[in-house]
């Protein structure tokens, strides 16, 4: 089969790390995967893009132990094999994937508790990139009890995540704010159905207090990391809760313990990836009984999605990478 793999760099930054760029993206020929035991093969026909691919291409985000090397954490496509001890599912079943890895390639290993079927109303493209996003608003929120009357906030709006969980917190009767980069993407985010808008390049801290009458946000969904982290302790209300789940804006960053003691506030960081199978397999259930219905019934509207050929990868990084993309984007074999 043929898959999207990375050449090795010989140019290093100004620090002597060596760090891929799209450039090196290349469609290769590799050997077809085999499923074992409580896996399917899966022959697919789109792939979900997220920011992780673009960290895992440059070495800053690799694969548990024992896990592809190749990109690709979503995807649809049929299933073409199932390993041992599978029930439930028959070969030539259309599935969406969740995956650790391997999504950038003809066929990709699925364990089968992370398959899903199809959501009703959404085409097979669109559907490759919705499961990464709803996994991981779903599970964080059932993590940190996210409740109908409290205040939300997400930063990055515009985003897959974002735009997700604008309107999963919506649905569940929540105040949404969240940060974006221009007014367009502040529109945007208000017809998905966010209350406030803010410009991250401005003091939004002080939003948040403003929007909120001194309150703060109950939860904070957060992509930036080290960036944020003493900002969003200050715009946590008392006993808040704060969710890490990207490192947009670094690693090591400085928290003051003492804000964190006055507040009674929670500081949580979480990775879909290396969870263990059974965790994600729940996951993966949560996500049919809770995210399919809302696409159904129109309560979540898919993020646009931007479409590239698989062997156009190192453009739909370079895309990516650009900030531009309002949504998602696929890969499509």
């Amino acid at each position: 089969m043929h898959a999207i793999t990375v050449r090795p760099t010989d140019q290093a930054d100004a620090k002597g790390r060596h760090r891929p760029g799209p450039e090196k993206l290349e469609w290769s020929e590799v050997p077809t995967p085999a499923p074992g035991s409580g896996e399917v093969l899966v022959k697919v026909s789109a792939c979900g893009m997220n920011r992780a691919d673009l960290l895992q291409r440059q070495g800053l985000y690799p694969p548990p132990p024992g896990v592809s090397q190749i990109m690709g954490f979503e995807v649809v496509g049929t299933i073409a094999e199932l390993g041992d001890d599978v029930s439930g599912w028959k070969v030539g079943d259309q599935v969406v994937g969740l995956l650790a890895g391997g999504g950038y390639a003809e066929y990709a290993v699925v364990p089968a508790g992370q398959l899903l079927h199809m959501p009703d109303g959404v085409g097979p493209v669109v559907a490759a990139t919705l499961v990464e996003v709803a996994a991981t608003v779903i599970s964080n929120m059932d993590h940190v009890g996210l409740k109908a009357g409290e205040t939300f906030l997400v930063h990055g709006g515009a985003g897959g995540v974002g735009q997700f969980a604008i309107q999963y917190a919506k649905a569940l009767g929540c105040t949404v704010l969240t940060t974006c980069g221009t007014p367009q993407k502040q529109e945007f985010c208000r017809r998905l159905g966010a209350d406030v808008a803010l410009d991250y390049h401005q003091d939004w801290v002080a939003g948040v207090k403003g929007a909120t009458g001194g309150h703060g946000a109950d939860v904070i969904l957060d992509v930036m990391g080290a960036k944020y982290l003493g900002l969003n302790v200050d715009a946590l209300a008392t006993g808040g809760r704060l969710v890490i789940i990207g490192m947009q804006g670094g690693t090591k960053g400085e928290l003051n313990i003492g804000k964190l003691l006055s507040k009674r506030a929670l500081v949580t960081a979480t990775s879909l990836r290396f969870r263990p199978l059974a965790e994600k397999a729940q996951i993966c259930r949560r996500v049919e009984e809770l995210a399919w219905p809302m696409y159904a019934d129109g309560r979540i509207s898919p993020a646009p999605v931007e479409i590239f050929p698989i062997t156009e990868a190192a453009a739909a990084h370079t895309r990516l990478e650009s900030g531009e993309v309002l949504g998602k984007i696929a890969l499509t074999l």
